[in-house]
């Protein structure tokens, strides 16, 4: 019987070049020897096997993310602890956004930029809010799912090291 070597997939989309560009680098560096593109509607998946993804990321499993617990290993804390600029940046490129919010208030319209991450996994979650805190960047709930960063200063902070999805 062979056995089979596991396969990392990351969805990216095409309007996006450069985290396309991103996320193979970050396969390469990892040790994946070569990184395939799988061409979709919209999309292309940047694809890699490698026998060593399940050490990378334990956590993954059967069935949806959110339906079970995401607990981090010791080194994948120390990393995070260590950068944790480069996960958050991670976090908001996959499942967050960048854009410019607007409102009306008295008559007159503001607008003003503001991120939102939204994640289903309660656990994944807690991981963004306590990189924010390390940072020390406010942020709020705005839906049990959706994070919100929108204070003046707090955006600015983000925009150091996530900044617009290119």
């Amino acid at each position: 019987m062979t056995q089979r070597v596991p396969l990392l997939t990351v969805a990216c989309d095409l309007r996006y070049p450069g985290l396309i560009h991103e996320v193979s680098s970050a396969m390469e560096s990892c040790g994946a020897k070569t990184v395939g593109y799988q061409e979709r509607t919209g999309c292309v998946s940047v694809r890699a096997h490698w026998t060593h993804w399940p050490c990378l990321f334990p956590q993954h499993g059967p069935g949806v993310k959110h339906g079970r617990k995401i607990e981090l290993t010791t080194w994948q804390r120390e990393v995070i602890d260590r950068r944790p600029e480069r996960f958050l940046r991670g976090l908001f490129h996959s499942d967050g956004c960048r854009f410019l919010n607007t409102v009306e208030r008295n008559g007159k319209e503001y607008a003003y930029t503001r991120y939102q991450f939204v994640n289903e996994s309660r656990d994944i979650m807690r991981l963004c809010q306590q990189s924010l805190d390390k940072l020390d960047i406010s942020w709020r709930m705005s839906r049990p799912n959706t994070l919100s960063v929108a204070r003046r200063e707090a955006v600015a902070r983000l925009d150091e090291f996530v900044g617009p999805k290119w």
